[in-house]
């Protein structure tokens, strides 16, 4: 499996944004871990399809994609899909483990009681984050990506006046 952009692009860009990093870290297994969160988190909000179908192994190229309302080629890996993945690559390098979390939604702690000490847990379905409670969530990502993803499925999409 490939990660999205090159070592050398994902070393480019920590340098520029003022990140440090080991010479000898694992680039090409932190671009692997960056672009599947990447794709995990946010494939199923990129508008379009992916070009080579569901065998394809990366979300990006797709077909029918468009970023502020214009088109994109169907082979085109949008630079931003690309960083968002260097920025996910580096929360990983920071925190290993971190963009892989896993959790049982039965044991989301809501709020439960034990003399004055009260915790309950959240219902299948109850808003909190919807995705995974404990996973990071970065604005730098987001904002790269915003161009390029639609609404979250079965939410309402934010209006802004």
């Amino acid at each position: 499996m490939a990660g999205y952009g090159s070592d050398n692009a994902l070393k480019a860009y920590w340098d520029a944004a003022g990140y440090t990093y080991a010479a000898d870290a694992p680039f090409a297994a932190l671009r692997q871990r960056g672009s599947a969160y990447i794709d995990g988190t946010y494939g199923l909000r990129f508008t379009g399809q992916p070009t080579g179908g569901i065998d394809q192994e990366r979300a990006w190229p797709r077909t029918g994609a468009t970023a502020y309302g214009a088109a994109l080629a169907s082979d085109l890996i949008p630079t931003r899909v690309e960083q968002a993945s260097y920025e996910a690559a580096y929360v990983e390098l920071k925190k290993p483990g971190s963009l892989s979390i896993s959790f049982d939604p039965a044991q989301r702690v809501k709020r439960q009681k034990v003399d004055v000490i009260e915790r309950e847990f959240f219902e299948p379905g109850d808003n909190g984050n919807i995705f995974a409670p404990n996973a990071p969530v970065s604005t730098i990502i987001e904002g790269l990506l915003a161009p390029l993803i639609g609404p979250v499925y079965g939410l309402p999409a934010i209006m802004v006046v």
